[in-house]
């Protein structure tokens, strides 16, 4: 066998660090542009930041003009000072109870209170009996919500139907042997087993719907998240307008002083070649991901008008290749432009995701979206009778015979699911 050399040329898709970078860039939200961009200030001798001018570019439908608009500065919020809910009760212990054996009995349980209200104590070494740490959970009840402290569900709902509802001693009876099938709606076992009616179960299966299995989450304090959207849509003298809410980012400025300074040596040279190059590099690639963004929103802006008017139900079906074909890049450059983004319109501020939507075939040989068969489907579970309710099935026939829309058993479940619908059998209702 003869051993010989051969030279080939070959080209080949390298992925690069700024190449990877560019493309995480595109799934930013501006928020987290913003701090990307603040981070390269930091490595990047070359790369100077300056105060936004708080101007944006609108993008007006449908004639596309672009105009300066002024964007106004959010107001600064100042937060209050917040109480945690455990030194609220740590406060009422002071005030209500004199002995010291007491106290040190109640704040080693609210300390062990978990955020619901339940007590937690970890492993079996506690310094309390079981019957004093009972004692303790009936003086809760006096300084807290009825049902604090209790230490499973089974004994948060006893502590309240006792303190709201004493003149149903069936009630305690149901709520400890019964909850299990009191959720899968087995009223007539229940009703067999207590020697009762359905209806007396159905009652009381009401009174247990008015108890709050967790007692402590309205005393929780909980900090507003505020959302600043990326890409705000307006209505304008009858014509939407949308611009990208990018005002506050900073001005990217070159540093040039850098460049004329001169380079004694390679290593200062290939020193700021490279910074420079990732000057370049960051600036394509904001603008790249910008441009891309306005491309796809100039298609959702044509493509799903009712939506900016009417809500999610009007959404017409849309995937992301659709338009991905339309500005002519791939769907996965869409894909990530539209991830960790959101839309305000004048109906409220949505995903920008929630603007795609798959097709529901129909029997005219038409397409209708995913949004507006949900839409219907929970129209329809509202209106119907609930001492009688429909199965998925029943419903799959309706929605194919009244609205002409093929969609199997499996999908109306799957439907369900997602809006949080239960199954019919958890839907009926007795007499």
């Amino acid at each position: 066998m003869e051993l010989m050399m051969q030279q080939r040329q070959e080209l080949k898709l390298l992925m690069t660090a700024q190449l990877r970078q560019s493309i995480e860039l595109l799934q930013y939200s501006t928020d987290d542009l913003e701090q990307f961009i603040r981070q390269q200030e930091l490595e990047n001798p070359l790369i100077e930041l300056q105060d936004s001018s708080i101007t944006t570019q609108v993008e007006r439908l449908p004639s596309f003009k672009k105009l300066k608009r002024t964007a106004l500065q959010p107001t600064d919020i100042s937060k209050p000072i917040e109480e945690n809910f455990r030194d609220q009760l740590m406060q009422m212990v002071k005030l209500n109870f004199k002995d010291d054996s007491t106290k040190k009995l109640l704040t080693y349980m609210i300390h062990n209170l978990n955020d619901n209200g339940y007590l937690e104590i970890e492993g079996t070494g506690s310094n309390y009996s079981t019957e004093y740490i009972t004692e303790g959970i009936e003086l809760l009840q006096q300084i807290g919500p009825i049902g604090i402290g209790a230490r499973n569900l089974e004994e948060c709902l006893l502590l309240q139907s006792q303190y709201r509802y004493p003149e149903y001693p069936m009630l305690e009876e149901i709520i400890q042997h019964y909850l299990p099938l009191l959720a899968e709606k087995k009223w007539s076992l229940i009703a067999k087993n207590l020697k009762c009616s359905v209806s007396q179960v159905g009652q009381l299966s009401e009174l247990i719907l008015t108890l709050n299995p967790r007692p402590c989450s309205l005393m929780q304090i909980g900090s507003t998240e505020y959302l600043r959207p990326d890409i705000i849509v307006e209505e304008h003298q009858n014509e939407l307008i949308f611009y990208l809410n990018d005002y506050y980012l900073p001005s990217i400025k070159l540093n040039e002083y850098y460049l004329t300074v001169p380079k004694t040596n390679r290593d200062d040279q290939q020193y700021i070649h490279t910074h420079y190059k990732n000057y370049q590099w960051l600036m394509n690639s904001i603008e790249q991901r910008r441009n891309t963004i306005i491309k796809i929103m100039h298609v959702l802006m044509k493509r799903q008008l009712p939506f900016f008017s009417k809500g999610l139900s009007e959404l017409i079906p849309l995937t992301l290749k659709e338009v991905a074909d339309e500005i002519e890049m791939h769907e996965s450059t869409v894909s990530r432009a539209t991830s960790n983004k959101f839309i305000q319109t004048p109906i409220g501020t949505f995903e920008l995701k929630s603007l795609f939507t798959s097709k529901v075939a129909t029997n005219d040989g038409g397409n209708i979206s995913q949004e507006k068969v949900k839409t219907l489907l929970k129209q329809f579970i509202q209106k119907e009778d609930k001492l009688k309710p429909f199965s998925d099935q029943k419903i799959a026939e309706y929605f194919n015979t009244e609205h002409a829309i093929q969609i199997a058993r499996r999908t109306i479940s799957k439907y369900r699911d997602e809006l949080n619908i239960p199954s019919a059998s958890m839907r009926k209702k007795w007499k």
